[in-house]
């Protein structure tokens, strides 16, 4: 997967009109699916997103209120995201209501179990660990698209 773009990231977030701090992200472990996701983004069936805790070793964890420039497969910026609500939980802890508005697959609680025990235990092998659902910390995250003005959920702007 090509680097994201940081420059030109930075430039969509000086023409969003937006100020503060952001970070620049991509949905899932490869081009392909980054871009998939993406599109359930720009589409609007996409609200919200999963990660485990571990893949935060690295970088601060997302906090309600940060902006988040989202790349695609090729590492250029789409869209900005805001996000609007966090929890911290148990793999086994999504309810139907998350899987939902995660967007993907069936978008049924059973759907989102299996494909994220796959993504995880990918994420998992990556870092040279098992993936454990029993063990492993997941944030669960909604979002809302801020930015560009024809894909924003208008009544959640800042």
């Amino acid at each position: 997967m090509r680097p994201m773009d940081t420059s030109a990231a930075a430039r969509f977030w000086t023409a969003s009109g937006l100020t503060g701090e952001y970070t620049v992200e991509r949905f899932g472990d490869s081009a392909t699916l980054a871009d998939a996701l993406l599109a359930l983004v720009t589409d609007g069936r996409k609200r919200a997103t999963a990660s485990l805790v571990r893949q935060f070793a690295e970088e601060p964890m997302p906090r309600i209120g940060i902006h988040w420039i989202v790349c695609d497969g090729t590492g250029q910026p789409r869209v900005i995201l805001r996000t609007v609500e966090l929890r911290l939980g148990p793999f086994n802890s999504v309810t139907e209501d998350f899987a939902y508005a995660e967007g993907e697959n069936d978008r049924t609680r059973d759907g989102w179990l299996d494909a994220h025990r796959a993504y995880f235990g990918r994420v998992c092998e990556a870092a040279g660990v098992t993936f454990d659902e029993d063990t492993e910390e997941v944030l669960f995250e909604r979002f809302a698209v801020v930015h560009p003005p024809e894909l924003a959920d208008h009544a959640e702007l800042p």
